[in-house]
């Protein structure tokens, strides 16, 4: 038989489940961000997460990067076409992959490969206990194990916007000109009119905050997993929908900021 308490029960349950996990994730961030400048460092495993994300994230960027890329460019490089402007599908290239499709491809990629693999090590980790573990040892789990995945993945994550903006600016150089005949020394004088040092760096700045946010969400899924195994295959997908849901409201954000930088 429900009963007026049981409902109370759930609908209070509903409210403060979620309320609970955002207090937690910022506590989390709040220690992580402590913890980065408070010595000692965990040298050994920021260099062994480094290596393990941008390996699990290197294929899928090139993968992406190229085809996306070059279907925005054909696409722009149609409607330059149309209106006699196809000398300036350099512009259209530089500012399409700079400001927009460069943070998105990284968005996809830190989200779904390199957050992802964070939140399955450390969420294994903690149904093994092994961060119970490291507490009886009187080792900080956070500094030894959250702060080294965070600032890798901001750090990789910055690495795979440069590495998509260049493969994408190749790849739209190359279909550009020998398939829709664009002339080399149009495209390339062009490539600058709109961009400029100012855009570069706040799109470099949006790609770290893509992977700091990234990490963060990863790493408070994995160590707050709980459940066994289903637990941690939750937890990923979970990471999978809040990163996205985190970096796109970053992207947005780091768009207007771009748009008022270059209005100045």
């Amino acid at each position: 038989m429900i009963t007026l308490g049981t409902v109370s029960n759930g609908v209070n349950g509903v409210i403060t489940k979620p309320v609970r996990a955002i207090g937690g994730f910022f506590a989390m961030s709040l220690d992580t961000f402590v913890m980065m400048f408070k010595p000692p460092f965990a040298w050994r495993e920021f260099l062994i997460q480094i290596w393990f994300v941008a390996r699990v994230a290197l294929i899928p960027t090139l993968l992406m990067s190229i085809p996306f890329c070059t279907q925005v460019i054909f696409n722009l490089n149609i409607l330059l076409v149309d209106l006699g402007a196809a000398d300036l599908s350099g512009v259209g290239a530089s500012v399409g992959i700079v400001n927009q499709i460069g943070p998105i491809v990284d968005v996809l990629v830190v989200a779904g490969a390199g957050a992802t693999a964070v939140c399955a090590d450390l969420g294994a980790r903690t149904i093994r206990e092994e961060l119970d573990a490291m507490r009886v040892m009187g080792i900080n789990p956070i500094q030894a194990l959250v702060v080294p995945r965070v600032l890798a993945l901001t750090l990789v994550a910055l690495m795979l916007f440069a590495l998509v903006t260049l493969a994408g600016l190749t790849g739209s150089f190359f279909f550009s000109v020998y398939v829709q005949g664009v002339t080399p020394g149009a495209w390339a004088s062009s490539l600058t009119l709109l961009i400029g040092l100012s855009d570069v760096i706040v799109a470099m700045v949006k790609a770290m905050l893509f992977g700091l946010a990234a990490g963060l969400i990863a790493c408070y899924k994995g160590v707050t997993v709980g459940g066994g195994p289903q637990g941690v295959g939750n937890a990923v997908n979970e990471t999978v929908i809040f990163a996205f849901m985190a970096l796109f409201a970053v992207n947005v954000l780091m768009t207007a900021v771009g748009v008022q930088v270059r209005a100045q």
